[in-house]
């Protein structure tokens, strides 16, 4: 069998026809970011943001197209839309264009909503190893102790670690073929692409294919009613996150850091990220603020300390609290006992459920919701 080529992929799409203008997507020059790794196959189509849903069709035709290709063990297609100046012009009316905004400026792109949940919350971090996860899933329970329904979204592809912290083993079902129901644990909906690949299986993929799996994560996910999905994003400013920050509807963002320079120059990163795709940040957490000797209760500074909330600060955003860096928290995340849930009269569990009735009130907030305990799903 020959091995898959460029033109062959262009050959099969270009008998793909946009219904508008009859004519192929390769014509119409949508076709981009083609990338073939051995039987996989991964490329966007560049469309106009307002044409965004009646486009998904097509997308999956190209994608099923691909797929049918001798040789051809994976095909993922996702929609993206390069946000082009604009001249000055009066809005019409349900148009997203401001009457006389500046030409350059980039025009607001409709978000597809998730059904049945209410707001959706990414927990970040501009790199790893700053205990971002684990600060997620208790973050996530914490509001679930609050009284809200919660999931969570593992959109760390290359890395997957929910699967372990929460304790959940086994692959997602279907009831229609179409949408996967998410794994359940300590009463959090959960997805990751850990429940779809072993554990010690590497995860080589490149943008298109990434992007593509982490739309359907969010949009073909029976989520039902949630009050709040925590999204635990991978760590850094690259394809991942910039498709969850363009593509879904994120209420706000939360930066975890632990107190070290090094960390807060990268949370700096991931903050003004969030900034420039217009997503609200809520506010730093300053996770392994500081150590409790377990034997003498004596406080070591082992990073530094209130580096994160110097750097809250100096961007102007709010600082939300500290959690320490503690033995417990360690050993429970790795056992898949997260402490907000196993231990929660613990002084840890109060500290995520102090920093989780923050974020609600930003969520609220953002919303519009004056008061109450609970987020309501009209």
């Amino acid at each position: 069998m020959p091995a898959l080529s460029e033109q062959t992929i262009l050959d099969c799409l270009n008998q793909i026809r946009d219904p508008k203008t009859g004519r192929s997507v390769v014509d119409l020059g949508l076709v981009t970011g083609l990338v073939i790794k051995g039987g996989n196959v991964g490329f966007a189509l560049e469309i106009d943001p307002k044409d965004a849903p009646e486009m998904e069709l097509l997308r999956k035709k190209c994608e099923q197209a691909v797929f049918a290709l001798p040789g051809v063990t994976s095909a993922s297609v996702v929609l993206t839309a390069e946000q082009k100046p604009a001249a000055p012009r009066a809005a019409a009316p349900g148009h997203g264009h401001a009457h006389g905004q500046p030409q350059g400026q980039p025009q607001t792109v409709a978000k597809p909503t998730v059904p049945g949940v209410a707001a959706i919350v990414a927990v970040a971090s501009g790199k790893g190893g700053v205990g971002k996860s684990t600060s997620a899933v208790n973050l996530a329970l914490g509001l679930q102790s609050l009284g809200l329904k919660v999931g969570m979204l593992d959109a760390d592809v290359y890395g997957p670690s929910l699967p372990r912290m929460l304790g959940l083993k086994g692959k997602p079902q279907t009831k229609d073929g179409k949408k996967l129901l998410p794994m359940e644990n300590w009463g959090l909906k959960v997805m990751s692409m850990g429940f779809l690949v072993e554990e010690d299986t590497p995860m080589i993929w490149r943008g298109p294919m990434i992007m593509s799996a982490l739309q359907q994560m969010v949009f073909d996910v029976e989520w039902g009613e949630l009050d709040v999905l925590v999204v635990d994003m991978p760590p850094g400013t690259g394809d991942a996150q910039l498709t969850l920050a363009q593509r879904v509807p994120l209420a706000g963002a939360v930066i975890i850091s632990t107190p070290q320079d090094i960390a807060l120059i990268d949370a700096r990163k991931g903050l003004n990220m969030f900034r420039k795709v217009d997503v609200p940040v809520f506010g730093i957490i300053e996770n392994m603020s500081y150590f409790l000797c377990p034997s003498c209760g004596e406080r070591s500074d082992i990073f530094g300390h209130g580096g994160a909330r110097e750097t809250a600060k100096e961007l102007g955003t709010d600082f939300l609290g500290e959690i320490p860096l503690h033995m417990e928290i360690r050993q429970t995340s790795d056992a898949g006992t997260p402490v907000t849930a196993s231990a929660p009269s613990s002084a840890h569990a109060k500290i995520y459920r102090e920093l989780a009735a923050k974020i609600q009130e930003k969520i609220e907030a953002g919303l519009g919701i004056e008061s109450g305990p609970r987020i309501i799903i009209e």
